[in-house]
């Protein structure tokens, strides 16, 4: 993968705050649901702030390896297939609201999603951590790439993200 494709990668997951949460359900049936998210800085995870009532996060609970698909938005216009989109792959683990990490990961993410304030205060929100192991980028059709954690944060952190 050459610097600019490098860069490409790193700018549409910064850029986004939707996406796709693939979880695996009681029977092994996957599951597939839309949740907001925000990166942590320094691209060291991303964060996701979801409700416990909701089945993916029960899922991603009880069977913490999960993927988080996100894509270039689609303007329909041309070929979707082209549309740069990312896979993170990983795992979740919850934050507890009373740990000395809780503070910073709700402040990392309200700066990228503001308006999900009030949510904090339902007790049936949680913040949960996706720690990145591998990322499969497809930057356009024939451009696909498997990149570790470690390169994309090396990445990440030459672009000051």
């Amino acid at each position: 993968m050459d610097k600019h494709e490098a860069e490409r990668l790193c700018r549409l997951i910064d850029a986004q705050r939707w996406a796709a949460l693939a979880t695996v359900q009681d029977d092994d049936v996957p599951y597939v649901s839309f949740v907001a998210y925000a990166v942590e800085p320094g691209m060291a995870s991303v964060l996701l702030h979801v409700s416990r009532l909701s089945a993916h996060t029960g899922y991603a609970l009880a069977r913490p390896q999960v993927a988080l698909g996100i894509s270039a938005p689609d303007d329909a216009q041309g070929d979707p297939q082209t549309l740069p989109r990312v896979t993170l792959e990983g795992r979740v683990e919850l934050i507890g609201r009373d740990g000395s990490e809780y503070g910073p990961a709700r402040a990392a993410y309200l700066a990228k999603i503001p308006t999900a304030k009030q949510l904090f205060g339902f007790g049936d929100f949680v913040l949960l951590r996706l720690k990145v192991e591998t990322l499969r980028y497809v930057g356009g059709f024939g451009r696909a790439h498997t990149v570790s954690a470690g390169r994309w944060r090396q990445w990440a952190g030459e672009l000051g993200l």
